[in-house]
Order: C-alpha cells, then structure tokens, then sequence
C-alpha cells in the first residue's frame, strides 16, 4: 500500500509583490472612483518601468494600455495581479490567475474572515490555492502594497504627488486608515514601502518585517498591530531586525476591552493582552509607542544620518522659561537629561558668564551675544562625555507673522563637526518650518517636535541602541516525562500531586510536599514538609479545590493544622467521590511572584 505524502509549501517570492516587473489589474476602469482605476493612476504617478495589464472582457484599451479579457490570455510571467472586484469574483478568478503562474496578488474586498463564519471558509478556500500555487497574497480587506523604492503600487489610494514620497521608512500596518494617515505627512521623511496587510490570510506581518529588514531602501520599521497571528514567527521577525540594526517600532491596540472587541469585528483579530505582548517587545528589542505622535516622532528622529549611540540628551535653549518647562515634562517622562562635565561648566563661566547651575538643558543666552554664545554652546555639548545626543531648542513655524531667528546655520555647520547626532527641537509635535527640514536634510541633523513626544524619540532609539541583542534563554529538558501510563490509565484529568510529578520529570523545580491519606500521617508529614504549611485535598473528580473549602494556607502549628483537616473532611463527607480524596501538605513559600499557566 501507498501512503501520500504531504506536500510541502511553495516558498513565497515576495519580491513579486514589493519589486514587480508586470502587473495585471483585474476589474480595470477609466474611473478615477473605481478601485481599479486608482490602481493604473498610480502606477503612472510613479512611473512604474514594468508591464501593466489591464484585465476587463469590457474594454479593448484602459488608460492607454491594451486590455486583456482573461488570464488565460495574458502573456506568461507575469508578476503580481490587483483584484479590484467583489468577493464573488476573486473567488472564482484568483485560481484562474494562480494557474497562470501569477505569484503574487493583493485582494482588497471585504467579507472573508472579517465577516463571520461564511466568509472565514471563503478565505481558507483563498489559502489552500495560494498555499497550492505558492502565491504570495497580501490581504484580504486590506489597501495593498504601495512601493515608492521601486515605482510600483499594488495599493488601493489615490497618488496626489510623488515628488515627497520615497523614503527610509518601511511600515507595516493592520489597518487601512492608518496606512492613509501615515501617508498625509511627507514633509520630514518619506517611504520605502507601506503595506496594509488586512486579514493577513497568507503573507503576514512577521513576512513584511523579514523582507524589509533585507531592503536596501529601509532604514526604521513601523507596525501598527492588532493581533499577531504566528508569535514564534513575529519574534524571530523583531529578534532579524535588531541583529541588522534596523528599529522596529510599533504601535499596538488592544489595550482595554472595548478595543479589542473592535479589532475582532474589524479583521477578525484577536489582539491578546497588552502588558505580556509590551514584555515580549521589550525582550525582543522593539521600540514600543502609545500613540501616533510618538511614532512619527522617531521615524522623524531617524532621518539623522547618525543613530544615536545612548540616550542621554544635551539640550540648548536660548529660553530660561524653556529650560524650565523641560525639566518638569522630563522629569514626569524620565528621559536622560544628565548633568554636564565639569570642564564644560568652568568654560562656559570663563566665556560668556553664564551660569549653568547643572546646565542641561542650558540656557546659552547668557549675556544676549547669541551669535558667539549657541555656537560655543553647540560645541561644548559636542564635546561633553556625559551627552550621546545634541539638541537645539527653537520654536520655529510655516507662516508665523514674525520674522524668524535664523538658528539653522548654526546647528549645521556644529554637526557636521561632530560624530554624534543632532537635533532641531520644537518643544510642540508635529508644527515646524519645512525650511529648516528641507537645510537638513541627508545630514546628520533630524527635525523633532513635542517634549514628551520628540525628546522621547531620542530618548528611546538612544535606548534600543545601548539594549543588547540577546538570544532567548532556553534551557534544556535533562528528561522527558514518560506519559505511557497516565495516558493508558483513562483518568479524564490528574490531579495536582500526579501532574507535578511529571513536570519535576522534565526538569522543572517543585514546591516540598507530602502526601497522606489519614489524620493518623498528617503530624509525621507536618515535621517532614516544616511550617507554615498548606494544607489541600487532592482528586482526580475535584478540579475547583478552593470553592469547595478543601484549600487552608497559612497553617502555623499542629494545632491549627488539626482545625483544618477535621473541617475539610467534614466537606468531603458531602462530596459523592468515586474513589477516597488523599490529602496534601505542602510547603508555603512567601516573598516571591506567583505564576498562573492557564492552558
């Protein structure tokens, strides 16, 4: 007889859909409101340098390119395919076009597994082709992909201008909106490629991460998360990036109930607890952020040509009221404003007269001679060993009715002098001049806002500069419990005696315990095990002890110990058992955390 084998899954090719050389476009339309039409407009935009292909039986010529009626009319090789029609139809084209050999494809309908149980089996039929075919499929009821680094788009939005859009930042987002959103602000930093992943039915986050991490084009990584579908996979995506020296930053929702009532209802989502997955970021090296402001930020702080290498912050001022609000709002955040050098404190009183106290951050105002005093200040902050990161303070706008200071020049020609990063700092988010953003950029300086938000930037690339990256820590099982017997017994469940037995087999530490059946062993074990002690009932048939009154912590003496044997037996009288309960004393250990498995 022969046994089948199982096949093995297609590798995906996902520069197919970050890099392709041909696209086709399913549902192709002149509308500039269709889905298909907003496709082929930015495909022109950008000057995509592949094949497009329009495929709609309705026309001969979309927009210029010849119009194909079928797949099966479409030249062989081609790339990746835009399904920008309903359900219904992908469902009964995307075989067709992973039979043609099109390994890629985005789907951006709805009413697959964001719609209950009828449209999770239409997206497992989606799954079993792509896995067949090894399709690499982005979505469903998602946006796509939009790909500035190589002029292509597989994304669903409408291109205004592509003068401002191509840049360093990669990111990754479950949500559609927050794509749209991320994408409104050109103005400091630009994008590599943003993906909005949807249901992730097949490529998922941890796939983008690896293959951004690998991309020349991508410097910073950004996800915005709902739920992580694959755990192990996500953490060896974090623990890539960080051994590459890329941060990855995310935002993840989930925090409370309401939230994470509305990621299932939006993709299906299970988003999980929010303070173990904040663990699992910070173990794997991930830069985690609360809101929006705070991501733009250090996608903001990136565009330095120079990553911090620590987190403390030398911070110049030409403001005592300045220098005053910024103590307050660091000290609530805790960033690393450390005091300065001596040797910097003694010239700057020998130079200018200024009296630095701790001197961070500095007002260098000092006598009002600025045009000596900031630079000497930039120098020294440069110079100083306790400082990683130099930050000029000046709150600067787009059409602000008052002529500017122009501190610009200054902070420039200083950094390009110096090996650390710099920074051009409003103490307010998102609100600067653009003619400053446009002197510094390609240097060494970035444009930051807000001081809990921009200092925190710093603060925390500082951070994941200086945290090691580290293996998780495994430890080897010495033995592996034997469950021949436990499993041939029939027993429906084990109690807590017979199933630590198990785990002290495979090499895991248990608690002193003894067990007894009656009172006539119990003061022998209470000598054994030694006070405080505690005092349980063990059964197969009792799962939930405590409701039942068969657990007493907290036993100081035999006296006491006696109480509660007798008071516990008087309840097992009251239990029908199939078999006599025994009882256990076990030793209380006080002063350590407490860990509850639920599995």
């Amino acid at each position: 007889m022969r046994t089948e084998k199982t096949a093995k899954p297609i590798p995906l090719n996902l520069s197919r859909l970050f890099a392709p050389r041909s696209i086709a476009v399913v549902g192709a339309s002149e509308s500039p409101t269709s889905v298909g039409g907003r496709v082929l407009k930015t495909l022109r935009g950008l000057g995509f340098r592949g094949d497009v292909y329009p495929v709609n039986p309705k026309h001969d010529l979309v927009a210029g390119w010849r119009c194909y009626p079928d797949f099966a009319s479409l030249p062989a090789g081609v790339d990746a395919v835009a399904f920008c029609v309903q359900r219904d139809v992908v469902l009964e084209q995307f075989p067709l076009a992973a039979a043609r050999g099109i390994g890629a494809a985005v789907i951006y309908a709805t009413g697959f597994a964001d719609a209950g149980a009828e449209g999770m089996q239409c997206e497992l039929a989606i799954k079993r082709v792509a896995a067949q075919y090894g399709v690499a499929v982005v979505g469903p009821n998602g946006m796509g992909i939009l790909s500035p680094a190589t002029n292509s788009s597989l994304y669903s939005g409408t291109l205004l201008d592509p003068t401002r859009l191509r840049g360093n930042v990669g990111i990754v987002t479950q949500s559609g909106a927050i794509a749209v959103g991320l994408l409104t602000d050109c103005r400091r930093y630009g994008f590599s490629h943003v993906v909005s992943s949807g249901n992730e039915a097949v490529v998922q986050m941890p796939d983008c991460i690896d293959y951004l991490v690998g991309d020349d084009h991508t410097r910073v990584i950004a996800l915005f998360v709902e739920s992580v579908r694959d755990i192990e996979r996500f953490k060896r995506s974090l623990d890539h990036a960080a051994a590459a020296g890329k941060p990855v930053v995310v935002l993840k929702v989930g925090q409370c109930a309401r939230a994470r009532q509305a990621a299932l209802g939006h993709t299906g989502a299970v988003t999980g607890d929010g303070r173990a997955f904040s663990a699992l970021l910070a173990r794997h090296r991930a830069i985690e952020v609360c809101e929006p402001d705070e991501l733009v930020e250090i996608l903001a702080a990136c565009q330095s040509s120079r990553l911090p290498t620590g987190p403390r912050i030398g911070l110049i001022s030409a403001s005592g009221g300045q220098v005053e609000l910024i103590h307050d709002v660091v000290h609530r955040c805790g960033y690393a404003l450390p005091p300065l050098a001596a040797p910097t404190h003694e010239r700057l009183r020998a130079e200018t007269g200024i009296d630095t106290r701790d001197g961070n951050p500095l007002d260098a105002w000092g006598d009002g001679k600025w045009c000596r005093n900031l630079p000497l200040a930039l120098e020294l902050m440069d110079a100083d060993p306790n400082v990683d990161n130099v930050v000029f303070t000046s709150d600067t706008f787009d059409q602000q009715p008052m002529v500017p200071t122009s501190y610009a020049p200054m902070v420039l020609a200083a950094a390009t002098k110096s090996s650390k990063p710099h920074y051009f700092f409003n103490t307010r988010p998102g609100i600067f001049r653009q003619e400053n953003v446009d002197a510094f950029a390609g240097s060494s300086t970035a444009v930051v806002g807000g001081i809990r938000q921009g200092l925190g930037a710093i603060h925390r690339l500082g951070t994941w500069a200086t945290t090691p990256t580290r293996p998780p820590a495994r430890r080897r099982l010495t033995s592996v419990p034997d469950m021949t017997q436990v499993c041939a017994s029939g027993r429906a469940s084990i109690n807590e005696h017979d199933a630590k037995k198990l785990l002290a087999a495979a090499g895991l530490l248990i608690v002193g315990e003894v067990l007894f059946e009656h009172r006539g062993g119990m003061d022998a074990a209470a000598d054994q095990v030694g006070f405080p002690l505690v005092l349980k009932v063990v059964s197969d048939a009792i799962a939930h002890r405590s409701e039942k009154g068969l657990v007493q912590t907290g036993l100081a003496d035999h006296a006491a110990l006696a109480v509660a044997f007798d008071r516990m037996a008087r309840q097992l009288e009251q239990i029908p058992l199939a078999s006599p309960a025994r009882f256990l004393l076990q030793q209380q250990i006080g002063n350590a955390v407490e860990v509850f498995a639920g599995i």
